[in-house]
């Protein structure tokens, strides 16, 4: 299978409530541990590596503790997309240069942004861990020993006056049944509102995290998708160009030299032979007619007037129609609906999927059938142009999938070939909605 993904990894699915709340209390609860070492390992190191650093000694301190920085950095890394359900990023850290010699290699991390960053976070990361430590503690506390009050109420001395219960202060008094019933009520509000609070420590965690270790990576794989969409679109727009230039000058343009040709030739013809001026005016009449046709063609593959007018469905069911073999079509019908159009960008681009897919299996794949299925799934429009042809298919430079990958990533897309030699070949674009 061939990919090319030029959107952001996918999104890690979201669990369950129950799920996701032994993860973010998980998270939470380990995080103090962690945060405690890193605290002391990386304030030690930091701390000797600036003391020392007079003496030389200080220098190849200061560089271990950001590596120390950078390795707990990524263990923080890794327990992000529990919480954040995300994929894991890392940012591309500064590295030596082949053959480099020993002392440059120790300035290497410390010309690096992201190891302050990340040295930055295991020191400070500490105060966050404190508070929502505390925080789920004390609400998972709370919650257990609330609503389990009444299978321990028994062993509990009540009968001390001087001992005052919370009913007692709420002027409920203090019988078995208040008790039970105040406790289990207030370990129910802990209980309901767990997942809440959890969720919550965990998220401001995480997203403290995921400022100081990925925010910065995050922004640079933006702007490196965004030029490489940029560069798509660019030779997309390029390669559609150089075809509809190739196409008039092959064919409009070639009928319409031969038209100035034949009326030419019929002016001079009238003085002379009538008759012969008009079967040349005749011919003259067919190859505008052919012209006309050939131009309608060709404004068919830029922006047909049907998918305008009346949507991706009908615009895919002529082009259907069209075929040189058998198409089945399965178009979600809500697509051709006023409130289910899509976006003009996204009809055309599906429509130029479909279009130049059903073009490489006329030409090339020997194919006896082909299905085309276009659908919304999970906020994103999936294209599928199946053939039951010879295989071989591929993103290669010279092929006729290269102008599908770039119209796909100029729109923030993927494409994804899969065609064994002997066939079927499955081809599938996702589009963004």
């Amino acid at each position: 299978m061939t990919a090319v993904p030029v959107a952001a990894d996918q999104p890690v699915p979201a669990p369950t409530i129950s799920r996701q709340l032994l993860l973010d209390s998980g998270y939470v609860l380990l995080g103090l541990p962690l945060a405690l070492a890193s605290f002391v390992v990386l304030l030690v190191g930091l701390a000797a590596g600036l003391g020392l650093v007079v003496t030389v000694i200080g220098l190849p301190i200061l560089s271990g503790t950001l590596y120390a920085a950078r390795g707990l950095a990524d263990i923080e890394r890794l327990r992000l997309p529990t919480v954040l359900h995300q994929a894991r990023i890392r940012p591309q850290y500064r590295l030596p240069e082949p053959g480099a010699s020993a002392w440059r290699r120790i300035f290497v991390p410390m010309g690096d942004a992201q190891s302050w960053l990340d040295l930055a976070h295991g020191i400070l990361k500490l105060i966050v861990a404190i508070v929502t430590f505390v925080v789920t503690l004390v609400w998972w506390a709370g919650a257990v020993a609330g609503t389990l009050y009444w299978a321990y109420d028994w062993t509990l001395p009540h009968g001390d006056p001087e001992d005052v219960g919370l009913p007692q202060l709420l002027g409920l008094g203090n019988s078995t049944v208040v008790r039970i019933g105040l406790h289990t009520a207030i370990g129910l509000f802990f209980l309901i509102t767990l997942p809440i609070v959890a969720r919550g420590c965990a998220l401001l965690q995480a997203g403290f995290g995921r400022a100081l270790l990925t925010g910065v990576a995050e922004m640079r794989n933006r702007i490196t998708v965004l030029e490489e969409q940029k560069r798509a679109a660019v030779s997309a727009e390029a390669s559609a160009l150089r075809r509809l230039e190739r196409d008039i000058h092959d064919g409009p343009q070639q009928r319409l030299v031969r038209l100035a040709m034949d009326l030419s030739r019929a002016r001079q013809q009238l003085a002379t032979d009538p008759r012969a001026a008009g079967r040349t005016l005749d011919e003259a009449v067919t190859q505008t007619r052919e012209t006309l046709a050939e131009l309608r063609a060709l404004s068919r593959g830029i922006a047909p007037p049907i998918l305008v007018d009346r949507g991706l469905p009908s615009a895919l069911a002529a082009l259907a129609g069209r075929g040189l073999i058998p198409i089945e079509l399965r178009v979600d019908p809500e697509l051709a609906s006023p409130a289910g159009r899509l976006d003009p960008a996204v009809e055309s681009t599906a429509y130029f999927v479909v279009s130049e897919a059903l073009t490489n299996v006329a030409k090339h794949s020997r194919a006896t059938e082909c299905q085309v299925t276009v659908a919304r799934h999970d906020g994103r429009l999936e294209v599928d142009v199946d053939d039951d042809g010879q295989g071989g298919a591929h993103l290669a430079k010279g092929h006729g999938l290269v102008g599908i990958a770039d119209r796909i990533r100029s729109a923030g897309g993927r494409l994804s070939v899969v065609s064994p030699v002997g066939g079927p070949t499955k081809i599938r674009a996702e589009l963004p909605l």
